[in-house]
């Protein structure tokens, strides 16, 4: 786990926060596509996954019900478009009885001091 004193936040652009799970609502899907554009225009960008976020990042997801698009192909795309902090609360993998080996990149993980102090530091974020 990552401590305060580990995290340099004031070097992101934006903060995107995940907070929702990947199927059921766009709002996941949206914060994904704004971090990508902002990417695109050159900021750098921070992802926190928290709550049911955490489930954007499992391994092996298929499309929702009613053939509601999943969200693998535009994590798959973080990496290319330079996107590589990816925070995830440890708070609410536990929760949801998941391990950093369940997820399909390499994160860090932030306990909820951390990850507030982030939130806290970080110019401009935006909650999804």
């Amino acid at each position: 786990m990552t401590t305060i004193q580990n995290i340099d936040a004031a070097r992101h652009d934006l903060l995107v926060i995940l907070r929702h799970a990947p199927h059921g609502s766009a709002w996941l899907r949206e914060g994904l596509e704004v971090a990508l554009v902002a990417a695109a225009f050159g900021k750098r960008v921070a992802l926190m996954f928290q709550a049911d976020g955490v489930y954007a990042l499992m391994a092996g997801q298929q499309a929702g019900a009613l053939g509601q698009k999943g969200t693998h192909p535009q994590i798959a795309m973080l990496e290319m478009y330079d996107i590589e902090t990816l925070w995830v609360s440890e708070e609410a993998l536990l929760q949801r009885g998941l391990e950093p080996d369940d997820l399909m990149l390499p994160v860090t993980l932030l306990d909820s001091r951390t990850l507030a102090h982030v939130t806290r530091e970080n110019p401009y974020t935006l909650v999804f």
